[in-house]
């Protein structure tokens, strides 16, 4: 005969929803327009992408997905994008080694397709060709993170207040 399940037990699963995903910050260069529109040449882009996390209240994180967009013709900056994608996250009932995970990768994974529409948005409205910034895997730069952490004898990530 099976047994019934009142709920109880499940009172210390793991728990994680979404609060809010919203732009914490962004910005939008060009420094030589109007004459960079006529500049012939192959341009060249660099993308930086970093991750913040903060703890904002008990069991509740920011999670900010930084994205910046630089293109060049040869040293002259033709445009440069910054986005900054940010959420809140509730997560409950997670180990340390796991939430740290989460943070890491899923919730990046979650804020990407945001920034990466907001981005493409922007230099396609600053008048430059579209611009579609590939996928991401977040796990293997989370892997190579701890891969390093490993190397220098870190202990994971302190995650501080927002």
């Amino acid at each position: 005969m099976a047994e019934q399940n009142n709920g109880a037990e499940g009172a210390d699963q793991a728990q994680f929803s979404i609060q809010k995903i919203y732009v914490k910050d962004v910005s939008f260069e060009v420094p030589g327009a109007p004459q960079v529109f006529s500049e012939p040449g192959q341009p060249q882009l660099e993308l930086n992408l970093n991750q913040k996390v903060g703890r904002v209240g008990e069991g509740l994180f920011e999670v900010v997905l930084g994205i910046t967009l630089t293109c060049k013709l040869a040293d002259k900056t033709v445009y440069l994008a910054e986005i900054q994608q940010a959420g809140l996250f509730a997560l409950a009932g997670f180990d340390d080694r796991t939430l740290d995970m989460m943070l890491g990768t899923y919730c990046p994974n979650v804020l990407f397709p945001y920034a990466r529409q907001f981005l493409g948005d922007l230099v396609a409205q600053g008048g430059f060709p579209p611009f579609y910034l590939q996928p991401i895997n977040f796990e293997a730069l989370y892997a190579e993170g701890l891969r390093r952490r490993a190397e220098q004898g870190a202990a994971p990530a302190e995650i501080g207040n927002a």
